[in-house]
């Protein structure tokens, strides 16, 4: 698959190496590239490559709600990660544009023209209720007038529902927010994921034979609800079984303000500073507690260590 960071630099490219032909197209922001997101991204990679075409997905970095509103949306997937899952599902080429206030500006007649000269664009695919361009102008029959003058075709796909409605990033957001994870999980298609190198903590854990991996996860993403989650850990090839705190620990440190995201991996004992790892939400057991002893503190983590092989273990 080939990445790239703006329509500037896919120019450039086209310039020392050949120009994109005969373009299939979607354009969202693709967050999580969940379930309805993925009927899109099937439907493009399917047909466009029955015609011979590249599958492109253009999305963007910044999400274009945070640049226009000044809102901290917090992601599902940073651009990287949506940039492999996409190509996990056989796009062929993704296109993270970074999104300003002076691209918002400009006409859905301009952008259009624009991906039509860099892209050879041929068939546009959107969701039903995708827009561009200035004052959201460019719905799906303003595209389709466009289209008629460029020279290039429109289909709209519609949303893929669920028991709870149309599945949407923002509803994901909020479960995974809530600490829902495994709703969340079959709204997306898989498990919510956080990643990040460890580094080292307090070392409380170690000292009363519990240790953890402190992962200093990405900021830009949602973090579920402080407590305590059955996870998978991977690091490298190797995935591990992983009970996870997230939160305060507010029984050594109740003045922490960043909820901490820490991960005792079971039947584990390697030392993994610097490496990175992922954590993949499977459910949540409990509220983050406050104990008055170790003694009960422990006891309470050997109970979520239990939980957590009964639960991942295979019958």
């Amino acid at each position: 698959m080939q990445h790239y960071h703006s329509l500037e630099e896919v120019s450039v490219h086209r310039t020392a190496f050949g120009a994109v032909k005969n373009a299939w197209l979607t354009i969202g922001v693709f967050d999580g590239v969940h379930r309805g997101h993925r009927q899109i991204i099937h439907k493009l990679t399917t047909e466009a490559h029955a015609e011979n075409s590249p599958a492109i997905v253009l999305t963007f970095d910044p999400h274009p709600s945070s640049v226009l509103t000044g809102q901290d949306i917090k992601y599902l997937t940073t651009p990287n990660e949506r940039a492999d899952l996409l190509e996990s599902l056989g796009v062929d080429i993704v296109i993270i544009q970074h999104f300003t206030r002076d691209l918002s500006t400009a006409t859905a007649q301009e952008y259009m023209s624009r991906l039509k000269q860099t892209l050879d664009l041929k068939h546009l695919l959107i969701g039903y209720d995708f827009a561009l361009g200035k004052g959201r102008e460019g719905n799906a029959t303003r595209l389709t007038e466009i289209g008629r003058e460029l020279n290039y075709t429109v289909e709209v796909v519609h949303a893929l529902s669920d028991g709870i409605g149309v599945i949407s990033s923002t509803e994901i957001r909020k479960l995974v927010t809530r600490g829902t994870v495994n709703e969340a999980a079959k709204l997306l298609g898989y498990p919510y994921s956080l990643s990040g190198l460890v580094i080292h903590g307090e070392g409380r854990g170690k000292s009363i034979g519990i240790p953890t991996a402190n992962i200093d996860y990405s900021k830009r993403k949602v973090i579920p609800a402080n407590g305590i989650y059955i996870c998978w850990a991977t690091i490298g090839t190797e995935k591990f079984m992983a009970a996870t705190n997230i939160g305060f620990n507010p029984t050594f440190t109740p003045e922490r303000q960043i909820p901490s995201l820490e991960a005792h991996l079971l039947d584990f004992d390697r030392d993994i500073y610097d490496q990175e790892v992922k954590l993949e939400f499977v459910a949540r057991l409990r509220d983050e507690l406050k104990f008055d002893s170790v003694e009960s503190l422990l006891e309470q983590i050997h109970d979520d260590i239990n939980k957590t092989r009964q639960m991942l273990t295979p019958e």
